[in-house]
């Protein structure tokens, strides 16, 4: 007999007569869904940085970030299989320790990564439409093409988003055909023999790093490109048979995500000098013309990235503000959040306070022309999930004493533990060589969390107080 543990605040506030989501995804389109979450702005645009941190060698954070995302693959994959419901982090991690803050946090975080993830898109669209359409702009007209295209989330968001597998899939085709052009241009110049392989084994690091550091660094960075996979679990409850397709489309989509991540790198630093392409905001757009500078397929590179990190702002920022909206529901966070528009049933007001949130991000982060916008807010990210998964990993091993209903994946008794540790690794100042910015970004953003929650706990005891 499984042991008692507290109810989750969504189980605490659903009725019991509440309808089942609907059953509606298999193996196939789960696959797109994690393909598709995956691939994006992380690959598109921090290629460059990632180089610029350990030279021509920049295919081995990516192989060294797949690994640790496998591992933790693993984790969510027994909890998934093992409680088949949406809510992911934050349910398992409730059901392990039963402690209503570290579940806020958790929660919080995980929203907080969608809207830095979306503010990095954001930037990353501007500055390929510059490239697409050759301007010649500087550091201001960026920003301001970036906050005019998170306002225009901002509005398709709240209008109302129908989710179809058809937008899906042309999406994620969108996003796959731009990474298959990159790889197979640079192939073209490769075989053409252009290209310097010898790059490609070379370690070039800061003065101040060694090698080992600057590959943490740049992991901690290409982390942010892998992430994406954890959200499929929030799609649970309407898979199909989740404890015999989720793993076989979780590997799968890891997989593919992962070779192709792993090839773009080779091909980039091949084809382009590190050096120039770590100056680029538009790395892989920089890999195509310098490939192909003739071909017509160059310049259409920058609108595929654009679509492909479009995608991106749109996925994250919708996450995020139906997690805010969610804890304003469930009087986690003030209840003003959890407002929907009658005529267009979205959640208006949390939608319109997660875009402030990241139109100040995008405008803080911009401030400095020197500051690299997209991989602080990339960085951002990988950090918040990090610490995450951390928590995830853990959890696997507590809710160990839980029997289960039903036969389940396992993730055995080693890599919950090998996860633990090498996210942390991940996420610790001295070990990750991470820059400040990220973690008083995400010390803020954390800040503001808490602050909203005391707030909302002052409110509701002294509701309480004045009806007792």
């Amino acid at each position: 007999m499984s042991q008692t543990r507290p109810p989750s605040p969504a189980e605490e506030t659903s009725g019991a007569d509440e309808p089942s989501l609907k059953q509606v995804m298999g193996p196939g389109l789960l696959l797109l869904f994690i393909v598709g979450d995956i691939l994006g702005t992380g690959i598109y645009a921090l290629t460059g940085e990632i180089a610029g941190e350990v030279g021509g060698a920049a295919w081995l954070p990516f192989a060294i970030a797949f690994a640790v995302a496998l591992i933790t693959a693993c984790s969510y994959l027994e909890l998934v299989t093992k409680y088949p419901q949406a809510a992911g982090a934050a349910l398992y991690v409730h059901r392990a320790f039963g402690k209503h803050l570290l579940t806020f946090l958790v929660c919080f975080a995980v929203m907080c990564s969608g809207i830095t993830s979306a503010s990095a898109a954001s930037r990353a669209f501007a500055a390929n439409l510059a490239t697409g359409f050759g301007l010649d702009v500087g550091n201001g007209v960026i920003l301001l093409i970036a906050l005019a295209f998170m306002l225009l989330v901002l509005a398709v968001n709240l209008r109302g988003v129908g989710e179809s597998v058809k937008i899906n899939v042309l999406l994620t085709a969108v996003e796959l055909s731009g990474l298959l052009i990159v790889i197979l241009v640079s192939l073209f110049f490769i075989l053409g023999g252009n290209a310097d392989f010898s790059r490609v084994v070379t370690f070039e690091t800061a003065s101040d790093k060694s090698v080992f550091l600057a590959v943490s660094t740049a992991t901690s960075l290409a982390f942010f490109a892998m992430v994406g996979f954890e959200d499929s679990v929030n799609m649970a409850e309407e898979t199909k048979n989740p404890a015999r397709i989720f793993p076989r489309m979780m590997f799968t989509g890891l997989g593919i995500t992962g070779l192709i991540y792993v090839l773009v790198s080779i091909c980039a630093v091949a084809v382009v000098p590190v050096g120039q392409l770590s100056e680029s905001e538009t790395p892989l757009a920089t890999v195509v013309q310098t490939a192909a500078p003739g071909f017509p397929i160059s310049d259409l590179l920058p609108f595929i990235s654009m679509f492909a990190v479009a995608n991106s702002a749109l996925i994250n920022m919708l996450m995020a503000s139906r997690l805010l909206y969610g804890m304003g529901k469930q009087g986690v966070l003030p209840p003003f959040l959890a407002k929907v528009h009658p005529g267009r049933r979205t959640p208006q007001a949390a939608i319109v306070f997660t875009t402030v949130i990241a139109l100040g991000l995008i405008t803080f982060v911009s401030l400095s022309p020197d500051s690299p916008v997209v991989s602080l807010l990339g960085g951002t990210t990988s950090l918040l999930l990090l610490a995450v998964f951390a928590l995830v990993n853990v959890a696997v091993l507590v809710l160990r004493k839980e029997r289960a209903e039903t036969e389940h994946f396992s993730a055995g008794r080693v890599l919950p533990v090998v996860g633990t540790i090498t996210c942390l690794y991940l996420v610790l100042p001295w070990s990750s060589g991470r820059p400040s910015g990220q973690y008083e970004i995400a010390g803020v953003l954390l800040a503001l969390g808490l602050v909203l929650w005391v707030l909302t706990w002052y409110a509701r005891r002294k509701e309480n107080a004045n009806t007792g």
